[in-house]
């Protein structure tokens, strides 16, 4: 059964760049070791009304704020457990600072979800 790592991130639009160039990075190295699919997604159209919470509203953004909405996909969980282990001993990945990053980690959302719809 495949598994997925998920992230949302809120980020100061000013950062995009920056985040870009990291996440195309992360993006070559869980490839590299594995993972079926790396995806970094830039909020777009998250002014939701009625009675659903949209993303601003529940992470109280302001107007130079968006939001990052990642996830990646392995085979299994145990699989993402290999894929992770390898790419945490990566050199690339060991300059990693995580006060020098262009968003702020204590904002970060994150968790490991089994899939149960996969078409």
């Amino acid at each position: 059964m495949k598994y997925v790592d998920g992230f949302v991130i809120p980020i100061k639009k000013k950062n995009l760049a920056a985040y870009s160039k990291m996440a195309k990075l992360g993006a070559k190295v869980w490839r590299e070791y594995g993972a079926l699919e790396y995806r970094e997604c830039v909020g777009d159209d998250l002014k939701i009304k009625g009675m659903l919470t949209s993303f601003p509203a529940k992470f109280k953004l302001k107007p130079n704020e968006t939001i990052v909405f990642s996830w990646i996909v392995y085979k299994s969980r145990a699989h993402r457990d290999r894929v992770n282990a390898n790419v945490m001993k990566d050199p690339r990945m060991n300059n990693f600072d995580p006060k020098a990053t262009p968003f702020e980690f204590k904002s970060m959302l994150m968790g490991g979800f089994k899939v149960i719809v996969d078409r």
